[in-house]
């Protein structure tokens, strides 16, 4: 598609075009992470202000990582269905635009960052930046079938974040729920691999569900799944957690742990195994218990 094309596009779709580029989906997910710690930090109500002024720049932070990632990865994006209609290979926005698109909202999130909460905070959100950008899309995806273990580590950057925003420094109860994401990452993204192995294989990104057996990657997400459940349990005295974090760590643990058994189970059988239904468990999962990290400093008990 032609640049002369797609200027005449609506100002409405170009608008949704870059909103794109910052993967919202992944973004809201980043978020769910970063408020429920503030609450935790805070021992309570957090300041209304302060959780904004996180929210917004680690938005933006967050955008940045997610457009870099489609401005590097557009190649490969063009050979898959699943990444197939993103902005950069429709043509909706150009490699350029995009580029510039997203070294604007890195700037814009560090600035930001800065005035409004810390230096600590800020420097946390260049990290990620360069975690999720050089780390995995330059260095890591497409060289190891380990990248998105290693990669997802700027995935975990959020809980530090939003925990430095409040406090000024990172305490334990950060680093126990940056090694929960650390741990439960390739648990909800392996199955995502299954399930898109063809895309993979096609455009030549070593994913483990491209590399490996479908027991094999079962077996894989089996044992990430419990390691996340007994970092979530970890969490309890380290953060001195009360019944309803405790509670949900349990009830919720036991069934994204159950649902990765049960992927295992169907592949070795050899039944057609359903990956999907492992990936949506795990977002649900982890969306529950951050959202009993910020109610349980809220209750008595």
């Amino acid at each position: 598609m032609s640049h002369a094309t797609a200027v005449k596009r609506p100002f409405s779709q170009t608008i949704k075009a870059y909103v794109a580029l910052t993967k919202p989906r992944v973004l809201e997910l980043l978020l769910v992470s970063t408020v429920p710690v503030m609450f935790l930090a805070e021992g309570g109500m957090p300041n209304l202000w302060l959780v904004l002024a996180t929210v917004i720049g680690g938005a933006m932070s967050a955008g940045s990582a997610a457009s870099f990632n489609m401005y590097l990865d557009r190649d490969m994006d063009a050979h898959m269905r699943r990444t197939e209609h993103r902005p950069i290979v429709t043509g909706q926005v150009s490699p350029r635009a995009a580029l510039i698109f997203s070294w604007v909202l890195a700037v814009l999130s560090t600035v930001w960052l800065f005035v409004t909460t810390n230096w600590v905070t800020t420097a946390l959100s260049v990290a990620a930046i360069f975690f999720y950008v050089v780390i995995y899309t330059m260095i890591l995806k497409r060289r190891t079938e380990q990248n998105i273990i290693w990669g997802g580590i700027a995935g975990c950057f959020p809980v530090v974040i939003g925990w430095s925003a409040v406090t000024g420094d990172v305490g334990w109860p950060a680093i126990v729920l940056f090694a929960l994401i650390f741990l439960w990452t390739p648990a909800h993204y392996w199955p995502l691999s299954m399930k898109y192995r063809d895309d993979y294989s096609d455009a030549d990104v070593p994913m483990l569900g491209v590399t490996r057996n479908a027991s094999q990657v079962g077996l894989q997400v089996i044992l990430y799944a419990w390691a996340t459940v007994a970092c979530s349990l970890l969490l309890i005295p380290v953060g001195e957690m009360g019944l309803v974090y405790t509670v949900s760590a349990v009830v919720f643990g036991g069934w994204f742990v159950y649902e990765s058994h049960r992927l295992y189970s169907q592949a070795v059988r050899g039944t057609n195994p359903r990956p999907m239904r492992v990936f949506h468990a795990s977002i649900t999962y982890l969306t529950l218990l951050f959202v009993a990290v910020a109610v349980d400093p809220l209750l008595p008990f």
